[in-house]
């Protein structure tokens, strides 16, 4: 999950729903599983804490709900395990693409332990509006996903969305995407994929969590060719070897994986830097940086 969604939930838990949270630029992605059993049921899908790691001020759960075969009880029990876990206080916001839905979790959860009732925050189909204008959801992008989340169903939202994703950088649309995404029922997702694959546009799947935009893919290669350089230099270093600032330089401009490589081999036994460039006799040196 991207720094981007636990903000974009505290500005709806805050500013559209009026719950205080604390003021903190700081927030952190907190384990989504509550105790070392491996168990679906006791794994929510978001978990995020405000306030500095070490003693978080506030802590917030997001839980995905398509209908209602959740016990609203589990809801309980994941805010007593978190606030367990981090000592704070703890807000459970519940996204519901039904109203009915959106209404069964919206009622005080009697946890069946004195004392201890819990009063969920939930988002539903009333709560945010169908955002079928383009130019109304480009105008503001965080209710146009907060729409997609909750009206996900209809094609109209999700090409609404895609419409609107277009006129804004490739790297910005794609954190919005993923953000619309990960928040949606299965059936959502799958209208997202299935529109997005449609276009030109290669942000169209999970996958994309990893890797943003056009291009990707050469950027994932310069950046293995620059990770490259910087181990060779410092084995290089580590052997104790000279390297003189054009040599230095030479290793830094080679965006070649296979020629870093190879010089890689080479710096295990070489005595000289000169060793390092000299090819092998009868090795075909074209394309050498």
């Amino acid at each position: 999950m991207f720094t981007d969604q636990p903000r974009l939930v505290v500005e709806i838990l805050r500013d559209l729903m009026g719950v205080e949270l604390p003021n903190t630029p700081l927030i952190q992605i907190e384990e989504r599983t509550f105790n070392t059993r491996t168990s679906d049921d006791i794994e929510s899908d978001l978990v995020f804490s405000l306030g500095p790691p070490q003693s978080p001020a506030h802590a917030v759960i997001v839980e995905i709900q398509q209908d209602k075969s959740k016990d609203p009880r589990q809801l309980a029990r994941y805010a007593a395990a978190l606030w367990l876990m981090l000592r704070c206080d703890v807000t459970v916001l519940v996204v519901c693409p039904d109203q009915a839905t959106a209404t069964h979790y919206a009622k005080p959860i009697d946890s069946g332990l004195t004392g201890y009732r819990l009063q969920a925050q939930v988002l539903g189909p009333a709560d945010i509006p169908a955002i079928t204008d383009p130019q109304e959801a480009a105008g503001d992008l965080g209710l146009a996903v907060m729409s997609v989340m909750v009206h996900g169903l209809d094609r109209k939202v999700i090409e609404t969305f895609h419409a609107a994703l277009q006129g804004v950088p490739a790297e910005e649309a794609a954190k919005y995407y993923e953000l619309a995404y990960s928040a949606s029922a299965p059936a959502a997702r799958l209208l997202l994929e299935e529109i997005m694959a449609s276009t030109t546009w290669l942000v169209h799947s999970p996958f994309a969590r990893e890797h943003f935009g056009r291009g990707r893919e050469e950027g994932r290669a310069e950046g293995a060719a620059a990770g490259a350089a910087r181990m060779l230099l410092r084995m290089l270093a580590a052997r104790g070897l000279d390297v003189p600032d054009d040599a230095r330089s030479r290793i830094a401009a080679c965006t070649d994986l296979a020629q870093l490589e190879a010089w890689g081999d080479r710096a295990a036994t070489a005595r000289t830097i000169e060793d390092l460039f000299d090819e092998p006799a009868g090795a075909d040196t074209q394309g050498t940086p």
